[in-house]
Protein backbone atom coordinates (compact mmCIF):
# COMPACT_ATOMS: atom_id res chain seq x y z
CA UNK A 1 0.00 0.00 0.00
CA UNK A 2 1.21 3.41 -0.78
CA UNK A 3 0.64 6.73 0.89
CA UNK A 4 2.61 8.99 -1.38
CA UNK A 5 2.26 12.78 -1.43
CA UNK A 6 1.27 14.45 -4.70
CA UNK A 7 4.59 16.26 -4.86
CA UNK A 8 7.35 13.93 -3.65
CA UNK A 9 9.96 15.34 -1.27
CA UNK A 10 13.32 16.47 -2.58
CA UNK A 11 14.93 13.26 -1.30
CA UNK A 12 12.78 11.29 -3.76
CA UNK A 13 13.60 13.57 -6.69
CA UNK A 14 17.38 13.39 -6.24
CA UNK A 15 17.73 10.06 -8.03
CA UNK A 16 21.29 10.61 -9.18
CA UNK A 17 24.00 12.48 -7.34
CA UNK A 18 27.69 11.81 -6.72
CA UNK A 19 26.82 10.70 -3.19
CA UNK A 20 23.56 9.01 -4.23
CA UNK A 21 24.37 7.16 -7.43
CA UNK A 22 21.89 4.36 -6.90
CA UNK A 23 18.28 5.15 -7.61
CA UNK A 24 15.98 5.91 -4.66
CA UNK A 25 13.80 3.05 -3.46
CA UNK A 26 10.30 3.57 -2.13
CA UNK A 27 10.18 1.67 1.19
CA UNK A 28 6.44 0.93 1.46
CA UNK A 29 5.23 -2.62 1.84
CA UNK A 30 1.34 -4.38 1.50
CA UNK A 31 1.86 -6.89 -0.89
CA UNK A 32 5.57 -5.60 -2.72
CA UNK A 33 8.80 -5.79 -0.80
CA UNK A 34 11.05 -3.58 -2.95
CA UNK A 35 9.77 -1.14 -5.55
CA UNK A 36 11.28 1.56 -7.66
CA UNK A 37 9.86 5.03 -7.74
CA UNK A 38 7.83 5.98 -10.82
CA UNK A 39 10.52 7.89 -12.66
CA UNK A 40 12.71 6.41 -15.38
CA UNK A 41 16.32 7.13 -16.22
CA UNK A 42 18.05 6.72 -19.54
CA UNK A 43 21.68 7.27 -18.64
CA UNK A 44 23.88 7.94 -15.64
CA UNK A 45 25.88 11.11 -15.45
CA UNK A 46 28.44 11.93 -12.81
CA UNK A 47 28.44 15.65 -13.55
CA UNK A 48 27.29 18.14 -10.89
CA UNK A 49 24.10 18.91 -12.85
CA UNK A 50 21.99 15.81 -13.49
CA UNK A 51 18.78 15.36 -15.53
CA UNK A 52 15.81 13.63 -13.96
CA UNK A 53 13.09 12.37 -16.28
CA UNK A 54 9.70 12.04 -14.63
CA UNK A 55 6.71 11.35 -16.83
CA UNK A 56 6.91 13.82 -19.73
CA UNK A 57 8.70 16.51 -17.76
CA UNK A 58 12.47 16.86 -17.57
CA UNK A 59 13.99 18.71 -14.65
CA UNK A 60 17.56 19.38 -13.62
CA UNK A 61 18.71 18.48 -10.14
CA UNK A 62 21.96 19.89 -8.83
CA UNK A 63 24.04 17.94 -6.40
CA UNK A 64 24.18 19.20 -2.85
CA UNK A 65 27.46 20.81 -1.78
CA UNK A 66 29.49 18.92 0.82
CA UNK A 67 28.52 21.46 3.47
CA UNK A 68 24.98 20.12 3.47
CA UNK A 69 26.06 16.54 4.08
CA UNK A 70 26.70 15.78 7.72
CA UNK A 71 25.88 13.81 10.79
CA UNK A 72 22.71 15.74 11.74
CA UNK A 73 21.12 14.93 8.39
CA UNK A 74 22.10 11.27 8.69
CA UNK A 75 20.75 11.10 12.24
CA UNK A 76 17.51 12.70 11.07
CA UNK A 77 17.16 10.15 8.28
CA UNK A 78 17.86 7.27 10.67
CA UNK A 79 15.33 8.62 13.15
CA UNK A 80 12.68 9.00 10.43
CA UNK A 81 13.36 5.47 9.21
CA UNK A 82 12.99 4.02 12.72
CA UNK A 83 9.76 5.96 13.25
CA UNK A 84 8.51 4.65 9.92
CA UNK A 85 9.27 1.08 10.99
CA UNK A 86 7.41 1.64 14.26
CA UNK A 87 4.35 3.01 12.46
CA UNK A 88 4.47 0.09 10.01
CA UNK A 89 4.55 -2.37 12.89
CA UNK A 90 1.59 -0.66 14.57
CA UNK A 91 -0.44 -0.58 11.36
CA UNK A 92 0.29 -4.21 10.51
CA UNK A 93 -0.61 -5.31 14.02
CA UNK A 94 -3.87 -3.39 13.84
CA UNK A 95 -4.69 -5.11 10.55
CA UNK A 96 -3.63 -8.59 11.69
CA UNK A 97 -7.20 -9.91 12.20
CA UNK A 98 -8.04 -9.15 8.57
CA UNK A 99 -4.77 -10.75 7.43
CA UNK A 100 -5.57 -13.95 9.30
CA UNK A 101 -9.10 -14.16 7.93
CA UNK A 102 -7.72 -13.62 4.43
CA UNK A 103 -5.29 -16.53 4.91
CA UNK A 104 -8.01 -18.78 6.35
CA UNK A 105 -10.28 -18.05 3.39
CA UNK A 106 -7.41 -18.51 0.93
CA UNK A 107 -6.23 -21.86 2.31
CA UNK A 108 -9.50 -23.40 3.50
CA UNK A 109 -9.61 -25.96 0.66
CA UNK A 110 -6.12 -27.19 1.55
CA UNK A 111 -7.11 -27.44 5.22
CA UNK A 112 -10.24 -29.42 4.31
CA UNK A 113 -8.15 -31.84 2.23
CA UNK A 114 -5.70 -32.33 5.12
CA UNK A 115 -8.55 -32.81 7.61
CA UNK A 116 -7.75 -29.69 9.67
CA UNK A 117 -11.05 -27.99 8.74
CA UNK A 118 -14.42 -29.80 8.63
CA UNK A 119 -16.18 -27.49 6.15
CA UNK A 120 -15.81 -24.25 4.18
CA UNK A 121 -16.52 -20.86 5.68
CA UNK A 122 -19.67 -19.11 4.45
CA UNK A 123 -17.95 -15.84 3.75
CA UNK A 124 -15.69 -13.35 5.53
CA UNK A 125 -18.02 -12.62 8.44
CA UNK A 126 -18.66 -16.31 9.07
CA UNK A 127 -14.90 -16.84 9.17
CA UNK A 128 -14.56 -14.06 11.76
CA UNK A 129 -17.44 -15.43 13.84
CA UNK A 130 -16.26 -19.06 13.68
CA UNK A 131 -12.70 -18.18 14.62
CA UNK A 132 -13.76 -16.01 17.57
CA UNK A 133 -16.28 -18.62 18.76
CA UNK A 134 -13.82 -21.54 18.66
CA UNK A 135 -10.54 -19.82 19.54
CA UNK A 136 -11.33 -16.48 21.16
CA UNK A 137 -10.84 -12.97 19.85
CA UNK A 138 -7.11 -12.86 20.67
CA UNK A 139 -6.55 -15.71 18.19
CA UNK A 140 -7.17 -13.26 15.35
CA UNK A 141 -3.59 -12.08 15.96
CA UNK A 142 -2.15 -15.59 15.68
CA UNK A 143 0.97 -15.49 13.49
CA UNK A 144 1.21 -11.71 13.70
CA UNK A 145 4.64 -11.70 15.37
CA UNK A 146 6.14 -13.65 12.47
CA UNK A 147 4.46 -11.42 9.87
CA UNK A 148 5.45 -8.13 11.52
CA UNK A 149 9.02 -9.38 11.91
CA UNK A 150 9.00 -10.26 8.20
CA UNK A 151 7.63 -6.85 7.18
CA UNK A 152 10.12 -4.90 9.28
CA UNK A 153 13.03 -7.13 8.26
CA UNK A 154 12.10 -6.63 4.62
CA UNK A 155 12.25 -2.85 5.04
CA UNK A 156 15.64 -3.03 6.77
CA UNK A 157 17.04 -5.33 4.07
CA UNK A 158 15.74 -3.02 1.35
CA UNK A 159 17.43 -0.09 3.07
CA UNK A 160 20.70 -2.03 3.31
CA UNK A 161 20.59 -3.00 -0.38
CA UNK A 162 19.90 0.62 -1.29
CA UNK A 163 22.88 1.75 0.78
CA UNK A 164 25.10 -0.84 -0.90
CA UNK A 165 23.98 0.38 -4.32
CA UNK A 166 24.86 3.92 -3.27
CA UNK A 167 28.39 2.84 -2.43
CA UNK A 168 28.99 1.25 -5.84
CA UNK A 169 30.04 4.36 -7.71
CA UNK A 170 32.24 2.22 -9.95
CA UNK A 171 29.13 0.79 -11.66
CA UNK A 172 27.45 2.65 -14.50
CA UNK A 173 23.80 2.20 -13.64
CA UNK A 174 22.09 2.10 -17.02
CA UNK A 175 18.33 1.68 -17.12
CA UNK A 176 18.61 -2.04 -17.92
CA UNK A 177 21.16 -2.70 -15.20
CA UNK A 178 19.04 -0.79 -12.75
CA UNK A 179 15.89 -2.79 -13.50
CA UNK A 180 17.79 -6.08 -13.23
CA UNK A 181 19.41 -4.98 -9.97
CA UNK A 182 16.09 -3.97 -8.44
CA UNK A 183 14.45 -7.25 -9.48
CA UNK A 184 17.32 -9.33 -8.09
CA UNK A 185 17.33 -7.33 -4.87
CA UNK A 186 13.59 -8.00 -4.50
CA UNK A 187 14.19 -11.74 -4.97
CA UNK A 188 17.02 -11.74 -2.43
CA UNK A 189 14.87 -9.79 0.01
CA UNK A 190 12.01 -12.27 -0.37
CA UNK A 191 14.40 -15.20 0.03
CA UNK A 192 15.70 -13.88 3.35
CA UNK A 193 12.28 -13.22 4.90
CA UNK A 194 10.39 -16.15 3.34
CA UNK A 195 10.86 -18.46 6.38
CA UNK A 196 9.09 -15.83 8.51
CA UNK A 197 6.17 -15.67 6.06
CA UNK A 198 6.10 -19.46 6.12
CA UNK A 199 5.91 -19.58 9.92
CA UNK A 200 3.23 -16.87 10.00
CA UNK A 201 1.15 -18.67 7.38
CA UNK A 202 1.31 -22.03 9.17
CA UNK A 203 0.38 -20.47 12.52
CA UNK A 204 -2.46 -18.36 11.05
CA UNK A 205 -3.96 -21.46 9.43
CA UNK A 206 -3.57 -23.62 12.55
CA UNK A 207 -7.25 -23.64 13.54
CA UNK A 208 -9.23 -25.09 16.42
CA UNK A 209 -12.40 -26.61 14.97
CA UNK A 210 -14.39 -26.75 18.21
CA UNK A 211 -14.56 -24.68 21.37
CA UNK A 212 -14.29 -27.95 23.33
CA UNK A 213 -11.03 -28.94 21.67
CA UNK A 214 -7.86 -26.91 22.35
CA UNK A 215 -5.51 -29.03 20.27
CA UNK A 216 -3.24 -27.15 17.86
CA UNK A 217 -0.70 -28.38 15.37
CA UNK A 218 1.95 -25.81 16.38
CA UNK A 219 2.78 -24.19 19.72
CA UNK A 220 4.65 -21.17 18.42
CA UNK A 221 7.08 -20.01 15.73
CA UNK A 222 9.98 -22.17 16.91
CA UNK A 223 7.72 -25.22 17.07
CA UNK A 224 6.80 -24.58 13.41
CA UNK A 225 10.48 -24.60 12.43
CA UNK A 226 11.30 -27.60 14.64
CA UNK A 227 8.59 -29.80 13.17
CA UNK A 228 9.16 -28.63 9.59
CA UNK A 229 12.93 -29.16 9.73
CA UNK A 230 12.40 -32.58 11.29
CA UNK A 231 10.01 -33.75 8.57
CA UNK A 232 11.20 -31.91 5.44
CA UNK A 233 14.55 -30.32 6.22
CA UNK A 234 15.41 -26.76 5.21
CA UNK A 235 13.49 -27.18 1.94
CA UNK A 236 10.29 -27.33 3.97
CA UNK A 237 10.46 -23.69 5.09
CA UNK A 238 11.05 -22.61 1.47
CA UNK A 239 8.25 -24.66 -0.05
CA UNK A 240 6.43 -22.47 -2.56
CA UNK A 241 9.26 -19.95 -2.88
CA UNK A 242 9.95 -20.63 -6.56
CA UNK A 243 6.50 -19.34 -7.55
CA UNK A 244 7.38 -16.05 -5.82
CA UNK A 245 9.93 -15.18 -8.52
CA UNK A 246 7.37 -14.86 -11.36
CA UNK A 247 5.05 -13.18 -8.85
CA UNK A 248 7.65 -10.46 -8.18
CA UNK A 249 8.27 -9.99 -11.90
CA UNK A 250 4.56 -9.79 -12.70
CA UNK A 251 3.91 -7.38 -9.84
CA UNK A 252 6.71 -5.08 -10.99
CA UNK A 253 5.39 -5.12 -14.55
CA UNK A 254 1.82 -4.35 -13.46
CA UNK A 255 3.05 -1.58 -11.16
CA UNK A 256 5.10 0.01 -13.95
CA UNK A 257 2.07 0.03 -16.28
CA UNK A 258 -0.49 1.25 -13.74
CA UNK A 259 1.64 3.81 -11.89
CA UNK A 260 1.25 6.69 -14.43
CA UNK A 261 -2.55 6.31 -14.42
CA UNK A 262 -2.60 6.17 -10.65
CA UNK A 263 -0.54 9.37 -10.44
CA UNK A 264 -2.88 11.05 -12.95
CA UNK A 265 -5.93 10.22 -10.83
CA UNK A 266 -4.15 11.27 -7.63
CA UNK A 267 -3.44 14.63 -9.26
CA UNK A 268 -7.12 14.89 -10.22
CA UNK A 269 -8.14 14.24 -6.59
CA UNK A 270 -5.37 16.32 -5.04
CA UNK A 271 -7.89 18.29 -2.99
CA UNK A 272 -9.73 15.24 -1.66
CA UNK A 273 -8.14 13.03 0.97
CA UNK A 274 -10.94 10.48 0.62
CA UNK A 275 -10.66 10.50 -3.17
CA UNK A 276 -6.92 9.81 -3.03
CA UNK A 277 -7.49 6.98 -0.54
CA UNK A 278 -10.06 5.41 -2.87
CA UNK A 279 -7.66 5.66 -5.82
CA UNK A 280 -4.82 4.08 -3.84
CA UNK A 281 -7.09 1.27 -2.65
CA UNK A 282 -8.41 0.66 -6.16
CA UNK A 283 -4.97 0.37 -7.73
CA UNK A 284 -3.54 -1.65 -4.85
CA UNK A 285 -6.48 -4.05 -5.18
CA UNK A 286 -6.05 -4.38 -8.95
CA UNK A 287 -2.34 -5.14 -8.62
CA UNK A 288 -3.05 -7.60 -5.82
CA UNK A 289 -5.71 -9.43 -7.83
CA UNK A 290 -3.34 -9.90 -10.77
CA UNK A 291 -0.83 -11.81 -8.62
CA UNK A 292 -3.34 -13.37 -6.20
CA UNK A 293 -3.42 -16.77 -7.99
CA UNK A 294 0.36 -17.06 -7.66
CA UNK A 295 0.15 -16.08 -3.99
CA UNK A 296 -2.52 -18.74 -3.48
CA UNK A 297 -0.29 -21.42 -5.01
CA UNK A 298 2.63 -20.35 -2.82
CA UNK A 299 0.53 -20.35 0.37
CA UNK A 300 -1.01 -23.73 -0.38
CA UNK A 301 2.41 -25.23 -1.04
CA UNK A 302 3.48 -23.91 2.36
CA UNK A 303 0.55 -25.78 3.88
CA UNK A 304 1.81 -29.13 2.54
CA UNK A 305 5.17 -29.10 4.33
CA UNK A 306 5.28 -32.19 6.53
CA UNK A 307 2.84 -33.98 4.23
CA UNK A 308 4.16 -33.13 0.78
CA UNK A 309 1.45 -33.31 -1.85
CA UNK A 310 2.77 -31.09 -4.66
CA UNK A 311 6.06 -31.99 -6.37
CA UNK A 312 6.57 -28.45 -7.69
CA UNK A 313 4.67 -25.26 -8.48
CA UNK A 314 3.39 -26.42 -11.87
CA UNK A 315 2.09 -29.62 -10.29
CA UNK A 316 0.32 -27.57 -7.61
CA UNK A 317 -1.28 -25.32 -10.25
CA UNK A 318 -2.42 -28.36 -12.24
CA UNK A 319 -3.91 -30.12 -9.20
CA UNK A 320 -5.76 -27.04 -7.99
CA UNK A 321 -7.09 -26.27 -11.47
CA UNK A 322 -8.37 -29.77 -12.26
CA UNK A 323 -9.70 -30.61 -8.79
CA UNK A 324 -11.15 -27.26 -7.71
CA UNK A 325 -11.39 -25.01 -10.76
CA UNK A 326 -10.13 -21.51 -11.54
CA UNK A 327 -12.25 -19.97 -8.79
CA UNK A 328 -10.09 -21.61 -6.14
CA UNK A 329 -7.09 -19.53 -7.20
CA UNK A 330 -9.01 -16.45 -6.04
CA UNK A 331 -10.03 -17.82 -2.65
CA UNK A 332 -9.65 -15.04 -0.12
CA UNK A 333 -9.63 -12.33 -2.79
CA UNK A 334 -12.52 -10.41 -1.19
CA UNK A 335 -10.83 -10.59 2.19
CA UNK A 336 -7.62 -9.31 0.59
CA UNK A 337 -9.43 -6.28 -0.88
CA UNK A 338 -11.03 -5.63 2.51
CA UNK A 339 -7.59 -5.81 4.13
CA UNK A 340 -6.16 -3.28 1.67
CA UNK A 341 -9.07 -0.93 2.33
CA UNK A 342 -8.59 -1.27 6.09
CA UNK A 343 -4.90 -0.40 5.74
CA UNK A 344 -5.85 2.73 3.80
CA UNK A 345 -8.17 3.77 6.62
CA UNK A 346 -5.44 3.09 9.17
CA UNK A 347 -3.04 5.14 7.08
CA UNK A 348 -5.42 8.10 7.04
CA UNK A 349 -5.88 7.86 10.81
CA UNK A 350 -2.14 7.68 11.43
CA UNK A 351 -1.47 10.70 9.23
CA UNK A 352 -4.17 12.63 11.08
CA UNK A 353 -2.73 11.71 14.50
CA UNK A 354 0.83 12.58 13.39
CA UNK A 355 -0.41 15.91 12.02
CA UNK A 356 -2.17 16.74 15.30
CA UNK A 357 0.93 15.86 17.33
CA UNK A 358 3.15 17.97 15.09
CA UNK A 359 0.84 20.97 15.40
CA UNK A 360 0.72 20.49 19.15
CA UNK A 361 4.52 20.34 19.40
CA UNK A 362 4.84 23.42 17.21
CA UNK A 363 2.34 25.26 19.41
CA UNK A 364 4.21 24.29 22.59
CA UNK A 365 7.42 25.66 21.17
Amino acid sequence: MEHEPLHPPISQKMHWQPGLSFRHFNYTTIMENIRCSGASLTRISRSPVLPVIQGSAVSVVKSSPPAFVGAPMENSKASSFIKGLALLGVMRTAGAPFERVKLLMQNQNEMIISGRLPKRYNGIFDCFATTIRNEGIVSLWRGNIAFVTAYLSSEVIAKAIHHYGNSREDIEWTHTRLQVAVFLSAVVNQFLVYPLYYAGTRMANDVITSSNSRERQFNGIFDVYRKTLKSDGIAGVYRGFNIMIPKIALLRAVTAVSKPWQQFLLHHFQGSVLGRAVVNTLYASCRSMVVHPLDTVSRRMMMTSGAVKYRHSLHAITCIFYNEGVKSFYSGAKAQILTLAVYQVYGLCLRYVVGVLRRKNTGDK
